[in-house]
């Protein structure tokens, strides 16, 4: 049973994703929140699997609630997906460096959601495609800040390696399939990265590997 909890100000937007999870099987949303501040405080009451959460709301915005869930070690379990109405737009950025582990559209056609919330309660990462393009794009388009990023020294050749092809938006199998390696071996890469990194997820290693500058905007391992 993957447990959600609900957050975002628009009371007809909680109904309508409330009304597609409950009818899920295998899926309990567990409440619903307002605000961040209220949402804070459901996640730390409830500790869902998975937070749906808003990026712009009231009393507390989406991306604070998102860094005090990522912060606090009760709570190292609980997945973010924050939500917008819009594309792209500077919260991105912030949201993924706050902690959150994807970024989907309010858009989103209700089977996405619902694998999108399948692949971050198994740990994943999970951006909406159109997303992910523009991120990556805005990632290589800006110099890396070597200054606030850890050591590339802790990785192994293979390790970076791995890294640098998940921040390019492959699965394990596609990463698996170009290092002629297994996918077993790809996941153990990935998580042995993600431990020295001090990662949560996928998305903070994605976020991790253009800031170090591992990934350079010409696409090659540096």
């Amino acid at each position: 049973m993957i447990r959600v909890a609900l957050v975002d100000d628009q009371a007809l937007m909680r109904a309508g994703f409330r009304a597609l999870l409950d009818a899920e099987e295998g899926i309990e949303v567990v409440g619903e929140a307002a605000d961040g501040e209220q949402g804070l405080a459901l996640v730390r009451e409830h500790v869902p699997d998975i937070a749906l959460v808003d990026v712009q709301m009231p009393v507390m915005t989406g991306i604070e609630a998102t860094r005090r869930i990522a912060a606090d070690p009760d709570l190292s379990g609980v997945r973010v997906v924050m939500l917008t109405n819009y594309g792209l737009d500077e919260y991105v950025f912030e949201a993924l460096r706050a902690g959150a582990s994807g970024f989907l559209l309010k858009d989103t056609e209700p089977a996405d959601l619902l694998q999108a919330i399948e692949v971050v309660a198994r740990g994943e990462a999970l951006l909406s495609p159109s997303v992910t393009r523009t991120l990556i794009g805005e990632f290589v388009a800006r110099p890396p800040d070597r200054a606030s990023a850890p050591g590339l020294e802790c990785l192994t050749r293979r390790e970076r390696e791995v890294t640098a092809l998940a921040a390019r938006g492959l699965t394990n199998e596609e990463i698996a399939a170009h290092m002629v390696i297994s996918p077993f071996t790809v996941k153990t890469h990935v998580s042995r990265a993600m431990t020295k990194l001090a990662a949560r997820d996928r998305a903070q290693l994605v976020v991790f590997a253009y800031e170090s500058g591992l990934v350079a905007a010409r696409g090659t391992v540096e």
